[in-house]
């Protein structure tokens, strides 16, 4: 990020999560209910974490930086056994015309291929960042 572009976002609420919290993704669920959303009821899917990085769920409606703190022990910790275990309960939850897709991502993670956890969670946040789908939310990932 540009000198010009980080002054853009200086004043803007900073909020940090600490990967030494978390192991799991339903644990980061918890980091984030803890730091953003305190005490407000949500899905705790990767949906409903969408709709929380939009707003209107007692962010600020103008933005927010979102420090993650340790993230490469997180990069570690929701790797490919973590991906695994999502997809296996994924498979058992979804859709059957699902199915093939999931399968293969769960082949895919169990031979340490494709995107983890870790990424999706990177990348649905980014998405609502400058350069994302939806940048209008003015949401901003540093990772430490």
């Amino acid at each position: 990020m540009s000198n010009e572009t980080w002054k853009k976002y200086q004043n803007m609420e900073t909020y940090r999560i600490d990967g030494e919290r978390f192991s799991t993704l339903e644990e980061f669920y918890e980091e984030i209910s803890r730091v953003l959303i305190p005490n407000v009821s949500w899905g705790h899917n990767l949906d409903a974490f969408n709709d929380i990085l939009r707003g209107g769920f007692g962010t600020p409606d103008e933005g927010f930086i979102l420090i993650w703190e340790n993230s490469a022990l997180s990069k570690k910790r929701l790797g490919y056994p973590e991906t695994v275990r999502i997809l296996e309960r994924r498979l058992d939850r979804c859709h059957p015309t699902a199915h093939r897709s999931v399968k293969r991502q769960l082949r895919d993670a169990g031979n340490n291929k494709g995107a983890t956890v870790f990424v999706w969670l990177v990348e649905v946040i980014r998405a609502h960042g400058e350069g994302g789908e939806e940048a209008e939310d003015n949401v901003i990932l540093k990772l430490s």
